[in-house]
């Protein structure tokens, strides 16, 4: 490496360092999980574990590898089986799985939208999202967040194809879109919407089927099978002409090899278990309503109000929301800082998720250690 580059290298990291969101991988054992996005459990789950190696085992001959995209080498009919098995769950027309939700957002983002149209998004919506968006030609502009009529003004100006980007349930504040009034607006204007539904996927909804319903027209939805599903990848629910375009247009999906058959069978089970995990879901919501009931209000932080496994409570400034996390840490509670840039100054925060396999004493502890500070 050359001097000038490791220099600028060095340069870069020494600015996060001094402005306090430097970020490390680490590694964890011991404390309580209140951080990873594992809503239902399903990622540890022995019974799953086992459903998934007999899957395997039933079809024996399936290669530890896909060995290229699924243009090339990496199609099979499983695959094409479990796509309509998936959209069928979903009430969709066709599904498109891709390798993770970061691949799917900006394969649709940047692929579908064209010079001329544009692209109305909330300003809270995902980093994949923006970076779909920001490769597209498309014009792009922000709404506020669940404002619809900040939404519906921009509607007004838009020009060319429109298109509307929201998130059903909201990954940092776990809050919920406003999706029938947004779903209205966009039949009126003749936009499509784009819902992602991450953080829905096998928590909200009639056997974990999300926040979008036949009454709402969308145009795509994401839903990612790395959460709640306790797998890996992701699927496009769509019509099968805007499939056949995503196989034509979209470049994360013709140029990426294909998920392995492991990662397939483990998709395929995980929706076989949901169907079975009504008491998880119960559970998980109880446990919500638990931990909102027994947090107290304070000054120094404020509970963004969420009914979702995702409870984010804003302590302002990087320094600030470590010390903070760092000191429930030494409780034996993991939970993590969300950071300035990843949220917008002063709304840095401690995003606290909730599982099923959480215990009311383990909830009441954490909130008994954050009532304290």
């Amino acid at each position: 490496m050359s001097k000038s580059i490791l220099q600028y290298i060095l340069g870069k990291l020494e600015q996060r360092k001094q402005e306090n969101n430097f970020r490390a991988l680490r590694v964890t054992k011991g404390l309580v999980d209140f951080y990873s996005n594992d809503y239902l459990g399903f990622a540890r789950d022995e019974q799953l574990k086992a459903r998934v190696a007999e899957e395997i085992k039933i079809h024996h001959e399936a290669f530890l590898g896909s060995t290229g995209s699924r243009l090339l080498s990496g199609n099979s009919e499983y695959a094409e089986q479990l796509e309509k098995f998936i959209a069928d769950y979903h009430g969709a027309e066709a599904a498109l799985i891709f390798n993770s939700g970061f691949d799917a957002n900006y394969g649709l983002l940047s692929s579908l939208p064209y010079r001329g149209d544009t692209i109305i998004y909330d300003e809270l919506v995902h980093a994949s999202i923006h970076d779909g968006i920001r490769n597209s030609k498309a014009n792009a502009v922000s709404f506020a967040h669940n404002n619809v009529a900040d939404l519906e003004q921009k509607l007004k100006t838009a020009t060319g194809l429109k298109y509307v980007v929201v998130e059903s349930v909201y990954s940092m504040d776990g809050d919920f879109a406003p999706l029938h009034e947004i779903a209205a607006l966009c039949k009126h204007y003749e936009a499509g919407l784009i819902a992602d539904e991450a953080h829905a996927t096998g928590v909200i909804g009639d056997n974990g089927k999300g926040r979008v319903n036949n009454e709402m027209q969308t145009l795509a939805r994401v839903h990612t099978f790395s959460k709640a599903l306790g797998a890996h990848g992701a699927v496009v629910l769509c019509s099968k002409e805007l499939k056949e375009f995503l196989i034509n247009y979209c470049r994360p999906f013709i140029f990426s090899t294909a998920l392995p058959f492991y990662s397939l069978a483990a998709i395929k089970c995980s929706y076989e278990f949901l169907s079975e995990s009504k008491e998880r879901r119960e559970k998980l919501f109880a446990l919500n309503t638990l931990f909102k009931k027994q947090i107290l209000p304070k000054e120094n932080f404020q509970l963004i109000a969420s009914d979702t496994p995702v409870q984010s409570i804003v302590v302002s400034g990087n320094k600030n929301v470590k010390d903070f996390a760092a000191k429930i840490q030494e409780q034996g509670f993991d939970v993590r800082p969300i950071l300035y840039p990843t949220v917008p100054k002063g709304k840095e925060r401690i995003r606290i998720c909730l599982h099923s396999f959480n215990t009311e004493e383990e909830v009441s502890k954490l909130v008994a250690i954050i009532n304290s500070l």
